[in-house]
């Protein structure tokens, strides 16, 4: 029986990540979220998330338990050519099935190869290996083939592990197949999963959960969701899948106004949005440019910015100023002010902020300085302290002080999360006068 013609297990699905990397901290998955997101539109609720290590296995008995209780199985990885990968492997055993050299696979993944002007070696030859009775996915934008297979009831997916490859053949393979399935049995479909996310900074999780207090009704199918993170704090509304009281568009849309409403005050983004993103945004709109001098950060605020396609319109310069000398040599920050008042203080960053804007010739200069830790704190000024500086001209100064807590690449993140909302305000503010 088909996974997306039973009744029970239809709307569920299960996504496995595979690669040891996953599992030390070398790597982290996201691709659940897109597959999730995706399968989300169709009303196919993923229920378990599973990350399993490159042994054999554990990767069978991981499918065995995947397969018991989703009707739909999305695997990320193992498809490589190396040694270590052996999703391909695991699968045949798994499922009784042997391996074999398909034309379709390896058609594909010569071709593309050779576009890149290269001929497969050994261990690419493997990639063409894929169980029997099995589907073989083109792979549009890398070498490695994926597949698709019926076993025990449930559809069992196979991909890439690079988001990129992943993404669009969930998009132009297994997505379609899906939809195909679920419109056999129109009277089963489920209803799609509509997740609406918005993201806040500023405020704590629990300031951010009290703020929402009774935002769902009693018995209404919509979960809250709350998710804190370095770069602030995730609010999602999400309908559930299966329930007997559909959640329509209007209501929804209302549920997520008056969570504006709310969190008005801290709420930067909606979606996929992110802050850079905001950020660069504003500048293209206002048609301003920006320069940054950047301490404890590191260059971190730059790269993040610069990650924005198209930011080469508003983003002129950074500077790394890491050391005493570098701040007076590069930003003109009078030595005075660093024997008085120390390199982490708001008159320093007040004048990081002037210096980069008048060198640089921008609308206006952004300045993070700080101390991330673990050493360098004294007893007035500890781990976490952060400055941030922006000068926009004409005497427009604006410093903040911030006390942040965590590792540090943690306040690293905050920092640069801190600078890029004060320069984000500040550009809501220059856009209504």
């Amino acid at each position: 029986m088909n996974a997306v013609r039973s009744a029970h297990r239809s709307v569920t699905a299960e996504t496995i990540a595979i690669g040891s990397e996953l599992l030390v901290g070398g790597r982290s998955d996201s691709n659940s979220i897109f597959i999730t997101e995706a399968l989300g539109r169709l009303g196919i609720e993923v229920r378990f998330k599973s990350i399993v290590g490159d042994d054999q296995a554990d990767m069978v008995q991981v499918l065995k338990t995947a397969v018991s209780r989703a009707g739909v199985v999305i695997m990320t990885g193992g498809l490589g050519p190396t040694v270590d990968d052996c999703t391909r492997e695991a699968v045949a055993k798994a499922t009784g099935r042997r391996l074999a050299r398909r034309k379709a696979a390896l058609d594909g993944m010569t071709a593309r190869l050779a576009q890149w002007g290269r001929q497969p070696n050994k261990g690419q030859l493997r990639q063409a290996m894929i169980p029997t009775g099995a589907t073989v996915l083109a792979n549009p934008v890398g070498s490695a083939p994926g597949f698709l297979l019926e076993w025990k009831g449930a559809t069992l997916v196979s991909l890439p592990g690079v988001p990129r490859e992943m993404e669009a053949m969930m998009m132009e393979s297994v997505i379609p197949f899906l939809t195909e399935q679920l419109t056999r049995s129109p009277k089963s479909r489920p209803q799609p999963i509509i997740r609406q996310i918005f993201h806040t900074w500023g405020v704590p999780e629990a300031d951010v959960d009290a703020q929402l207090l009774g935002l769902i009704p009693k018995g209404l199918p919509v979960d809250l969701g709350l998710l804190a993170s370095p770069m602030g704090v995730l609010v999602s509304l999400t309908t559930k899948s299966g329930g007997t009281r559909p959640v329509s568009e209007d209501l929804l849309s209302s549920l997520a106004q008056e969570v504006r409403v709310r969190l008005k005050d801290c709420l930067f983004a909606e979606g996929r949005e992110t802050m850079e993103e905001v950020v660069g945004r504003l500048l293209h709109e206002q048609r301003r440019t920006v320069a940054l001098a950047e301490s404890c950060t590191g260059g971190l605020i730059g790269h993040r910015l610069t990650q924005v396609p198209g930011s080469s319109a508003y983003v002129d310069r950074g500077a790394i100023c890491y050391s005493n000398q570098s701040k007076v040599d590069m930003l003109a920050v009078p030595e005075e002010l660093l024997v008085k008042h120390g390199a982490v203080s708001q008159e320093v960053a007040a004048a990081m902020a002037k210096g980069i804007r008048e060198r640089a010739g921008v609308s206006v200069g952004l300045s993070v300085t700080g101390i991330a830790g673990p050493g360098g704190a004294t007893a007035t000024k500890p781990v976490g302290l952060v400055y941030v500086g922006l000068d926009g001209g004409a005497g427009a100064v604006i410093t903040k002080e911030f006390r942040f807590h965590g590792d540090r690449s943690v306040i690293k993140q905050r920092s640069s999360q801190a600078a890029l909302n004060l320069l984000r305000l500040w550009l809501i503010d220059r856009g209504r006068t």
